[in-house]
């Protein structure tokens, strides 16, 4: 995995939410998954994804990308998987093994989904569903995602990233 350029948005976000982006190389680099982990995941996921409604940053703040943690309740695909990462981090789950990663959806947009880095493979957490899949499995291309050993971004594969991800 080579260095990636990061979304501009994202580089706002980190400025805006430092502590979100930060990475403690102390930390887990891997999620243990065990029945009550599980559990969490499972409920943090779906908790979201009903709570926030989907609205693209354009319909709902006028700009094309912005990344937030969806504080009215409204956001878009990254506003749900960095509420889930804080929600889980805050749970005690080691963030430096809950990475946002930038791929390829089904309609060929750009989409932000949540990868928790685990001891059984790495999983996703997507807005589009609550079915928590190993990244395989989901039909997407995978672009980049957050670095675990600083606040900057790894590519994932010789693929164009996207400029944003502003789809709901």
């Amino acid at each position: 995995m080579g260095a990636a350029k990061p979304i501009a948005a994202w580089v706002g976000f980190c400025q805006s939410y430092a502590a979100e982006c930060a990475v403690d190389t102390a930390e887990a680099a891997r999620i243990t998954l065990n029945a009550s982990t599980w559990a969490q995941i499972v409920a943090v996921n779906k908790r979201v994804n009903k709570s926030v409604r989907a609205m693209t940053d354009m319909d709902h703040l006028g700009v094309p990308d912005r990344w937030d943690l969806a504080e009215d309740g409204i956001g878009d695909c990254e506003d749900f998987q960095l509420l889930k990462r804080h929600l889980l981090a805050a749970a005690g789950l080691p963030k430096r093994a809950m990475r946002m990663t930038v791929v390829i959806d089904e309609k060929g947009e750009g989409h932000a989904v949540l990868t928790l880095i685990t001891d059984r493979g790495d999983l996703v957490l997507d807005n589009k569903t609550s079915q928590i899949l190993p990244w395989h499995r989901t039909g997407y291309v995978f672009i980049k995602r957050e670095s675990q050993d600083a606040v900057a971004w790894v590519s994932l594969g010789g693929v164009t990233s996207p400029a944003m991800t502003a789809n709901r």
